[in-house]
Order: structure tokens, then sequence, then C-alpha cells
């Protein structure tokens, strides 16, 4: 199956792409100060990426192992995988800014193709950076790559290998985007469960590179709770990992790929857990008082075994301007919206409404007030289009950017304030006072999610501006005994406070295995690996 390309300026469908309504920009007018401008991005025909730095012998290379036709090498392809879909990464493209294109995009059919590639950009030190959705939003696809490289595209490996209805496994290629997976299982009655915001152009290989994790994780859980076994390629050779459901035989070397972000390698099928497709879905709305406690009744949930498939609790901020449901940004919130939740059930038809009952009494005890199902149908509905506001946003003069974290439940309230104070102080310079918005996006027994929506003018230099937000954010998270990422990633973004994270032995670890996987370095080079630290003088 051939895949439809994602807007090379912004998210997603072309066709999706609509400008604010008047009310909305009021309204942002009011909050931020700012207006309606030409924001628009340049024509794409009019963006030319620097000369191609492919050495004849290379290239003659690769196109000897996937066909010359599967090499490209024309300015539009080369645009279309600069960098990927961060606001920042959107606000240098849209200016022209693509001085950092691959010099050529290789499209492999197979893993020995892969690996063929990869010896042969080892052998002419030709560095790789592997490319599924291009929906990365942490800059990990943005090596630090002083001389050529090629992104390669996986988007030709894409079928279901195998599907083993007795155990509730699948083996699907990492070019599969979510959604075309979920068709071809559904052809047999299984759904994979996974439907991050990304889910509509990121890839099965993706998913598994960053960890990513579903909307609907607290029922069918995060992505690297599904995967039971990666085939990965490298310079070296084949991986092989995972043939049991649990195993004691050594150290699991799955969760060194898992995350890995291609940095080890290149992951060329992906065995996961499926379950039969569900006989119902339903969504409802429910609202607190306030933030503090709709958290305490989601981690009572979350505590208490069986918690529903999706639950997630918007705070003051994001409930009151409405980014639980787009189309309603700028209109008044509902009476008794102080905080909303939206909670979602799927399973047959004798589970949810026992799953329901048993919800709604938890949440009744907490002093949750049932709004009914229209909330939770409007975001059920709507849950995939706010990248599409994020670009409109920025037409108008607007900056609007994510980050996310996770904690212990008894670190969340601190965790919380202090991200908001961070990204409150430093953007405060970009004119207006900056909307600063959260939601508890994920539950588990022991912690939780939280995700960040940042709204502020765009200022003189907002790539600047984000970055030292991002860094002060960074900051007050680890400070705050949160963890870098939950499941955007690494990437480069995220790259020096990960390290800070997991120590200089924890670094010096990771470089080891990438020694030994990818000697020569070419592959995603700088993505989640800072350099090693010197040693003490005198070691």
């Amino acid at each position: 199956m051939e895949s439809a390309q994602m807007l090379w300026s912004g998210w997603g469908d072309p066709g999706r792409a609509a400008p604010l309504p008047r009310q909305i920009t009021d309204v942002l007018g009011e909050l931020l100060g700012v207006r309606p401008a030409d924001g628009r991005p340049v024509e794409l025909a009019a963006v030319e990426p620097r000369a191609g730095r492919l050495a004849p012998d290379a290239a003659e290379a690769v196109r000897r192992i996937v066909g010359a036709e599967h090499v490209l090498t024309d300015a539009e392809s080369r645009v279309r995988h600069t960098r990927g879909k961060s606001t920042t990464d959107l606000l240098r493209i849209r200016a022209g800014a693509v001085g950092d294109a691959p010099d050529a995009v290789v499209l492999p059919a197979d893993h020995d193709e892969v690996v063929a590639v990869l010896r042969a950009c080892s052998r002419h030190r030709v560095a790789v950076v592997p490319f599924g959705g291009g929906t990365s939003v942490v800059g990990g696809l943005a090596p630090a790559a002083p001389g050529c490289f090629i992104a390669l595209d996986l988007r030709r490996m894409n079928r279901l290998i195998a599907l083993d209805t007795v155990s509730g496994t699948a083996v699907l290629q990492p070019g599969l985007r979510g959604p075309e997976a979920e068709a071809l299982l559904a052809e047999r009655g299984f759904t994979l469960g996974h439907f991050p915001q990304s889910y509509e152009w990121a890839t099965i290989g993706g998913f598994a590179a960053a960890r990513s994790s579903g909307q609907a994780s607290a029922g069918y859980g995060r992505f690297d709770d599904m995967v039971t076994a990666l085939r990965v390629a490298t310079p070296r050779g084949t991986l092989d990992i995972g043939r049991a459901p649990r195993s004691a035989a050594g150290p699991d070397l799955r969760q060194l790929v898992l995350g890995s972000e291609g940095a080890f390698g290149v992951i060329t099928s992906v065995t996961v857990r499926v379950h039969p497709a569900p006989e119902t879905r339903a969504y409802e709305g429910w609202s607190f008082g306030s933030f503090a406690a709709g958290r305490d009744a989601l981690r009572a949930l979350a505590q208490k075994g069986q918690p529903p498939t999706v639950l997630r609790l918007s705070d003051e901020t994001e409930t009151a301007i409405g980014l639980a449901d787009p189309g309603a940004i700028g209109t008044a919130p509902a009476p008794g919206t102080g905080c909303l939740a939206v909670v979602g059930y799927e399973g047959t038809g004798a589970e949810v409404p026992e799953r329901r009952t048993r919800t709604r009494a938890e949440l009744l005890e907490r002093g949750g007030v049932f709004l009914g199902e229209a909330p939770g149908t409007k975001w059920a509905e709507g849950r995939f289009s706010a990248p599409y506001l994020r670009d409109a946003l920025l037409d108008i003069g607007a900056f609007a950017e994510t980050l996310e974290t996770a904690a212990f439940w008894s670190r969340i309230p601190t965790l919380y304030e202090n991200v908001r104070t961070a990204l409150s102080s430093t953007l405060a310079g970009a004119g207006a006072p900056p909307v600063i918005m959260c939601h508890v996006s994920h539950v588990y027994p022991t912690g939780a999610s939280l995700y960040f929506t940042v709204l502020c003018a765009q200022g003189d230099d907002p790539v600047g501006l984000w970055a030292l937000a991002k860094r002060a954010a960074g900051e007050a998270i680890l400070a705050s005994g949160g963890t870098i990422s939950h499941h955007h990633g690494v990437g480069t973004d995220h790259r020096d406070r990960y390290a800070q994270e997991i120590g200089p032995l924890g670094v010096e670890v990771l470089h080891a295995v990438k020694d030994r996987l990818d000697p020569s370095g070419i592959l995603n080079p700088g993505i989640l690996l800072p350099p090693v630290p010197s040693p003490p003088t005198g070691a």
C-alpha cells in the first residue's frame, strides 16, 4: 500500500489544515496580544536545500542495494525528510531554512537491504537517520552529522507479516502507520489499541524506537508493554530479541532497543501483543472542583486495578480554554466544569457496563460530577486535531508547544507547580503573560504523566525563547523528581537532561553498547547520547 504524504510545512493531511475561526483569533488577541498576520509558510517550490554531498562511490553502493529508483535526491524529497514536527522545527522550515536536509532519501524493501545499507554507509562514513512517520517533536531527526547523511525511509516495509491468533501476537513491519496497522488487524478481528496523538502519521517502528504511549494506555498499556520481540539491523549484523512472554535468561535486550531512537540499530520488525477488537466503545465527561481533587480520584482508580481504558484530567486553565475539545475553544465552559476528566471504556457488551458502573461509583465517591457522554464523545472525535490547531496558531503569530513528564504520585503536586513556574517566568519575555495548561495524560498505580501545553506570542526570537523555556522546565522536572520524557523520547532536545537523569556511568554504559553495535558512529549521531564525560585528571 502507498502511504499519503504529510504536509511538508506542518502537521498531517493538507486537506484538513484550516485557518482559525474569527472567534478564536479574537480570544487569542485578548489573551496573548497577537493579531491575524501573514505568517503562512513559503512555497515548497521556493525551498532549496544545499547541494547534496553524497560521494559518487557511496551513492552507487546504496543504489546497487535498493535500486536506483529508491534513492531519492530531488529537492522536495529531501525537504520532506528535514527534521520533525516540533513547533521550532516548523518555524524554521516554514521560513525555508533547510540547510540540514538529508543528502539523499533511501527506501529499503526488507531487513536484508537495511543491513546492507548500514554496512555500506559504515564503510563510506555516511550517517543514517531512520525515518518512519517523521513525527518527532524532540529533535529526533536532526543528527549532529558534520559530513553527509541519508534519511532511511522505511515506508516500503509496511506489511503484517504474521498473526498468531492462539497467542494473541502479531508481527508488524516498521513502516506501517498506526491506521494501516489497525486496518490490517481489524480484518482478522483484532486491535493493537495504541492511539497516541501522532497515531494517524506515526509508524510501528517509531512507536517502538521512542517508547510511545497511547491515549488508551490505562486499558491497553504503553507500546513498550506490548512488544514481545524485535528484529534489529545494525552495521554489525542482526539482533533477534525476544522468544517468550517473559524470560529469566539474563537482562532483557529488548529494553536496550525500545527507546533507543535509531542510535543502536534500525528496527525492521516488531512482534506485539494484540487484543480482540472491542464490541463497544463509550466515552463520558466528569467534573472536579480542583485539579488536586481530580488527581486523587484518578489515583484511586489506578491503584484499585482495572481502570477504564481512557483516563485523563485537564487542569482549570485547560478546561476553561476548552483544549480538551478544540472546537469549543473561546466559548464559555459549561457550569460546573472546574476540571474536566475524560473517561473511556472499551470491551465486550458485558464488560463495558460493569466497568462503567464500578468507575462511576468511585468517581462519585471522590467528589466527581457526571457531565454525560457529550464531553467524552467530543474529545474522542477531536483527539487527533490538536496539531492542526497548533499550525493555525503559527499563522497568526502565536506560539504553541508542548512538553511532558512523569513522576510518582507523591511528587506530582510539586512537579506540576515547579514546571508551571519555570515556563511562566521564562516566557514572560514574549509579551503578554503566557497561557500554561496541563493535563494528566497517563496513569499508573504508582504515578502519572503530566502533559503541558504552552500558548504565548512568538516575539522576536521564538526558537531561542522556547529553548530557554524548555531548558528551565527540564531543570525543574529533574529537581522535582520527574523524568525528562514520558513518551516523546529524548532526541537532541532532552539529551543533556537525560544524561543528568541517568548519571555519568549510565551514559558510559550506553556508549559502550553503541560502540559495539555501531563502531563507526553512523546511526543517528548526536541523538539520545551525549558525549562521554572526560575522565578525571590522573585517571
